[in-house]
């Protein structure tokens, strides 16, 4: 018979069928759910998927918000259809389900069927080499539709179909802080529903709490101070300064979030401090660079030790040390070229890596380094590219790069190597990427 779906576009990647259906990993558990999982190696292949159009109010923007997140997650390849009759997506007879036939001859390993349902949307996701039902589940989608809270509901789905498939939750239920201009912005993780947080306007270098409930942000000039706000209510209070002549730097939550590490700087050294995330203790010092610059603390995934830069050797070098200020290494080596330069550190979630930026060729550029030490690997070489920060997954990194002419926040997958555009007007920078977040 005459088919009536045809492939639209094939967004990338091979379609070869995954294989057969296991168990999925770690925590399963989900209301209405059974839990398997393709066999899947991210790094050979993607899974080829189908997302089926969705009837109901707002039904095409849920099916494009979760093509689009399966897309980012660089693990699927989307396959397009356009259905003249969408029945012939159903077999036949009474009660039956889908017509596996049509999707194995398109050689998709599974298809998302989504249907709106009262506040929310229900998700059945099928597996198509068993011709059955892998897992489904029902996704709340709060607030007015299409509004912030509302797409970050769609976003947990796409998160949750991921996980279902890869037993790896996604990062599409995520947000990115940034600057532009001398405003702190945050925006969803594919770059749409930006907004602008209502700070002080001399704020500057984000960083998110662990739940994603806040920010915390130092200001620069007369009266620096170290700033935390709650997103949900817009209320700011300062937790350290102003000191007279000191600048407060580069803030940062502790994995638990009950305190923020900084740098302070004053007229002849800076040091790294660490100082209650509610303000209610004096500022901490965890070292004394005795005249020299210490700066970009970042902590380790479990709080125990904490990377950050220093000169007091020579040019900027990465160093680690436990959370108490003892235990200094060095992670990163001169190697005698004058313009050795490595700053602005990010310790991935995971705890294996640490990216960063190096001068390479009189121009910053991306790289990564073993947490424990070895050779560092070049990440990106197009352009300048500095500020990295890490996806929760631990394979994407957020960075600022000049590679269109003006400086932009860009998305790398540091697997595929696969770029996006984050952002579109000119200025963006200092990215720092949430935690996954469970709905605010």
């Amino acid at each position: 018979m005459t088919r009536a779906v045809r492939v639209a576009s094939i967004i990338f990647g091979s379609l070869a069928l995954a294989g057969r259906a296991l168990p999925a990993q770690g925590d399963t558990t989900f209301k209405g759910g059974i839990s398997l999982v393709v066999n899947f190696d991210p790094l050979r292949s993607k899974i080829p998927v189908v997302v089926l159009p969705v009837s109901g109010a707002f039904g095409d923007s849920v099916r494009a918000i979760v093509q689009r997140d399966l897309d980012y997650s660089d693990r699927f390849v989307v396959i397009a259809i356009d259905s003249a009759d969408p029945a012939t997506l159903r077999a036949q007879g009474a009660g039956a389900g889908l017509n596996y036939d049509v999707f194995r001859h398109l050689n998709a390993a599974a298809v998302v069927q989504m249907t709106m349902a009262g506040t929310g949307v229900h998700v059945a996701l099928h597996d198509v080499g068993h011709t059955q039902v892998m897992n489904a589940g029902d996704f709340e989608l709060p607030g007015s539709g299409l509004g912030r809270d509302w797409r970050l509901g769609v976003h947990r789905a796409s998160d949750e179909i991921e996980r279902w498939m890869t037993g790896q939750r996604g990062i599409a239920a995520t947000r990115i802080a940034y600057m532009r201009g001398r405003n702190i912005r945050v925006v969803d993780s594919d770059g749409a529903d930006e907004i602008t947080v209502p700070t002080d306007s001399n704020g500057t270098s984000p960083a998110w709490n662990p739940a994603g409930t806040m920010l915390a942000y130092s200001t620069y000039g007369d009266g620096s101070r170290l700033v935390v706000i709650d997103l949900a209510t817009g209320r700011s209070r300062a937790i350290a300064g102003p000191t007279r002549n000191v600048i407060y730097t580069t803030p940062v939550f502790s994995p638990d979030g009950n305190s923020v590490a900084f740098a302070r700087t004053g007229e002849s050294q800076g040091d790294i401090y660490v100082v209650a995330a509610d303000g209610s203790s004096a500022p901490n010092r965890l070292t004394v660079a005795h005249g020299a610059q210490n700066s970009n603390p970042v902590y380790s995934p479990k709080g125990q030790r904490i990377v950050y830069v220093s000169n007091s050797q020579g040019p900027p070098e990465l160093y680690i040390m436990d959370s108490d200020g003892t235990g200094a290494d060095q992670l990163t080596r001169y190697d005698f070229d004058p313009n050795n330069y490595r700053s602005d550190p990010d310790w991935s979630p995971d705890g294996r890596l640490i990216a960063y930026q190096e001068m390479l060729n009189g121009r910053f550029q991306i790289r990564s380094i073993p947490a424990g030490g070895g050779t560092p690997k070049s990440l990106t070489d197009v352009g300048r590219n500095e500020q990295p920060s890490w996806a929760p997954d631990s394979r994407h990194l957020v960075f600022t790069s000049d590679r269109t002419g003006v400086r932009q926040l860009w998305v790398l997958d540091t697997e595929s190597f696969r770029l996006r555009q984050l952002t579109k007007a000119e200025g963006s920078r200092l990215a720092a990427w949430s935690a996954r977040l469970s709905g605010q």
